[in-house]
């Protein structure tokens, strides 16, 4: 979201960030815009930021967010509130094309929506040059003899949809047999009841640790170091942890779900697996197989650098911003 925030910057608009749980009703909203004298909006999640733009006095746009296509959508009164707000919207933006035609499958009949967009995500990643690996590892009772380390780092908001506990029990086992293995999980604690069940089922899982936040610089410079970045989700849009980890040159593997096979080349770009038993399977082919490692880590990187570029994506947001004048 901040990034979005920058590309509208770049261009000389006046943009402000505002948190969609904030507020409760599009009245409070409708409030602010005039107050503030606003042009226009973009909301970030056709539900639960477009619910919000309803009768809105100004023009607004839509970015997906993913789980408003791919889980929102079941909800028969969701989805009503969300073909609503398309009617409204003068466009929106899918990350995936599989994303893109969902929509269009789901709401193509609402004439007032004009433009369905779909680019790719950009990605600009800044590794800080002072983070210190071995404290960031001693923080967590992690053993710094880094040289039969392997680290894997899953990195989600911690709430459900995000499924940070579906490895936990079988990397566990394996750590056990295998003591250099640790998984971090790593995150902001969105839903603080999942939380505490995370919290909890981390407690009596040996090898794997629920770490402290840390700022973004110094989270690129965890990937950077890390044996292997991790996605478990259930549902995903288009996960930036993954294309930062590729742009990072650090392997990644992730859940087969569509929002991650549109981005990961199985065995090319990224390892997909579909249950627990086959993550630890492809991650030991990871680990006694350098020669695959560098290739994967080699077209990762050239795929973001290809197709997800920062400057592409801030043009793109740019040119949109157009539309809502």
């Amino acid at each position: 979201i901040k990034v979005n925030g920058n590309h509208l910057r770049a261009a000389g608009h006046i943009c402000v960030l505002k948190d969609a749980f904030m507020y409760e009703s599009p009245t409070e909203i409708a409030n602010l815009t005039t107050r503030d004298k606003f042009d226009g909006a973009l909301a970030i999640h056709l539900y639960k930021g477009g619910r919000l733009l309803q009768g809105s006095r100004i023009p607004f746009g839509i970015i997906f967010g993913g789980t408003d296509v791919n889980e929102d959508i079941k909800c028969e009164e969701k989805h009503r509130v969300m073909g609503a707000v398309l009617g409204e919207a003068r466009f929106a933006v899918a990350f995936t094309m599989k994303m893109k035609e969902l929509a269009a499958a789901e709401w193509g009949s609402i004439k007032h929506v004009l433009f369905l967009f779909y680019f790719n995500t950009g990605i600009k990643t800044t590794p800080s040059e002072t983070f210190d690996w071995y404290r960031f590892l001693q923080n967590a009772d992690i053993p710094t003899d880094t040289d039969s380390l392997h680290m894997f780092l899953l990195i989600c908001g911690l709430r459900r949809v995000k499924d940070p506990l579906h490895l936990v029990n079988v990397f566990s086992d394996w750590h056990r047999k295998d003591p250099s293995v640790h998984l971090g999980i790593i995150g902001p604690a969105v839903d603080p009841l999942f939380t505490s069940e995370v919290k909890e089922k981390v407690k009596s899982a040996p090898g794997v640790h629920l770490l402290q936040e840390v700022p973004q610089d110094d989270l690129h410079a965890a990937m950077k170091r890390c044996f292997a970045v991790v996605n478990s989700s259930i549902s995903e849009g288009m996960s930036a942890a993954i294309l930062e980890a590729m742009d990072l040159d650090t392997p990644v593997l992730a859940r087969n779900i569509p929002g991650n096979a549109a981005i990961i080349k199985h065995k090319e770009t990224g390892l997909l697996f579909s249950n627990p038993q086959e993550f630890v399977v492809l991650s030991k082919s990871l680990m006694n197989d350098p020669i695959m490692e560098r290739e994967i880590v080699t077209r990762a990187k050239d795929y973001v650098k290809k197709h997800h570029s920062w400057e592409s994506e801030r043009k793109a947001y740019q040119n949109l911003v157009l539309r809502l004048q």
